[in-house]
C-alpha cells in the first residue's frame, strides 16, 4: 500500500533533525522546547507517516538507522533553504519601503492628510506616500481592488473585511443654513432643533454607516431628519444644486466644521452643540496589512490628531 505523505508536519521534520544531531531524547527536547515525551511522539508519527524506522533505540543508547542517515543528510539542506526563504518573506514583509498609495476622497482630502503625509515622509524618507482620490460614493471598491492601501475616511466603518486605523483628526459638526433660514442668527444649535428639517440623500452606493454619521438619519431622541434627492448627480454640489438648495431654504446641510471647498462660505454655518466630533482617518484591507501600513498607523497614532483649521 503506497503511503500518502500529505500529512507529514514541518515541526516534525525539525524534530528529526535535532534528534538526528543529538541522539539523545533530553538534550533534543531541552533545544527544541518541549518535553521528551512530544519528541517522542513526534519521531513516532514520522515513522508511521514514512513507514520506515529512523533511529534504532535502547536503553543505553540512540542511532540513526540507513534510512534515517539518508534522510539527514537530503533534508538538512532543505530546511536551510526553506529557513532562508521564510526569513526573506519576514524580513521584506518587516521593510518599511516602496511607494505607500494613500486614498482621500473629495471631501475628505483635508489639512490632517497632508501634515500626516509629512510626518511620515520625515521618519521613513524611502517610503513615498502618493495620495489618489477615489470615489466619494462607492468609497472601498479601489481598496478592494488593490488599487490603493490606506483610505482616509470617515472613521464610521462596519466592514468584515477591513480594519479601522488610528484618527488624525476631529471635526465638530455644523448645520449649513441659508441666510433666511429660521436658524440662521443662532450661535448655535442642538441636533433634536433638526427633527423635521430636509437634508439631501446621501449616494446610493456610500456605505450605510458612514452616510448616517455623516448625515443622522434621526435625532438622538428617534425624530425623523428627512433626506430628499437634489439635483440630478448623487455628488449635487459638482453642480451647485445643493448650495443653491441651501441657500434658498428648500434644506439644510450638516456637516464638518472646515470642509469650507465647495462654496459653504456664502451661507451660515451653525455648530452643533450635542453631537460629538466626527474622526477622520484610516481604513485598510485587514488582509493586506504589511510594515508600510502599520508604521503609517504607528505615526498616526503617535502626532495625531491634528489640528483642524477653523472656517473663516
Amino acid at each position: 500500500m503506497k503511503r500518502t505523505l500529505d500529512h507529514v508536519e514541518l515541526r516534525e521534520l525539525r524534530i528529526f533533525l535535532v534528534l538526528a544531531g543529538e541522539l539523545h531524547f533530553g538534550r533534543t527536547a531541552e533545544r527544541v522546547g518541549v518535553s521528551q515525551s512530544v519528541v517522542s511522539e513526534a519521531i513516532r508519527v514520522l515513522e508511521r507517516r514514512l513507514g520506515v524506522r529512523l533511529f534504532d533505540r535502547t536503553s543505553r543508547r540512540v542511532r540513526l538507522t540507513p534510512a534515517g542517515g539518508d534522510l539527514q543528510k537530503t533534508l538538512t539542506p532543505v530546511i536551510e533553504s526553506l529557513g532562508r526563504v521564510l526569513a526573506d518573506v519576514r524580513d521584506e514583509a518587516n521593510d518599511v519601503a516602496g511607494v505607500l498609495r494613500l486614498a482621500p476622497t473629495l471631501t475628505t482630502l483635508l489639512p490632517p492628510v497632508y501634515l500626516l503625509t509629512g510626518a511620515f515622509h520625515a521618519r521613513y524618507p524611502q517610503c513615498p506616500v502618493h495620495l489618489v482620490t477615489v470615489d466619494t460614493q462607492d468609497p472601498f471598491a479601489a481598496l478592494r481592488r488593490g488599487e490603493v492601501d490606506v483610505q482616509v475616511n470617515w472613521l464610521a466603518v462596519d466592514e468584515p473585511d477591513l480594519t479601522v486605523g488610528p484618527p488624525i483628526a476631529l471635526y465638530d459638526r455644523v448645520v449649513v443654513v441659508g441666510p433666511g433660514h429660521r436658524l440662521a442668527k443662532r450661535e448655535s444649535v442642538s441636533i433634536e432643533e433638526l427633527a423635521g428639517e430636509t437634508v439631501h440623500q446621501p449616494p446610493p452606493k456610500l456605505p450605510a454607516t458612514i452616510a448616517d454619521a455623516v448625515l443622522p438619519p434621526k435625532t438622538p431622541s428617534g425624530r425623523p431628519i428627512r433626506r430628499a434627492v437634489i439635483g440630478h448627480t448623487s455628488l449635487a454640489w459638482a453642480s451647485g444644486s445643493l448650495l443653491a438648495a441651501v441657500g434658498c431654504g428648500e434644506i439644510v446641510h450638516i456637516t464638518m466644521r472646515g470642509q469650507t471647498a465647495y462654496g459653504f462660505q456664502s451661507l451660515v454655518m451653525i455648530p452643533i452643540r450635542d453631537l460629538p466630533p466626527t474622526p477622520l482617518g484610516l481604513i485598510w484591507r485587514t488582509a493586506a496589512e504589511d510594515a508600510r501600513i502599520r508604521a503609517l498607523a504607528e505615526v498616526a497614532s503617535s502626532q495625531g490628531p491634528w489640528p483642524v483649521p477653523s472656517s473663516p
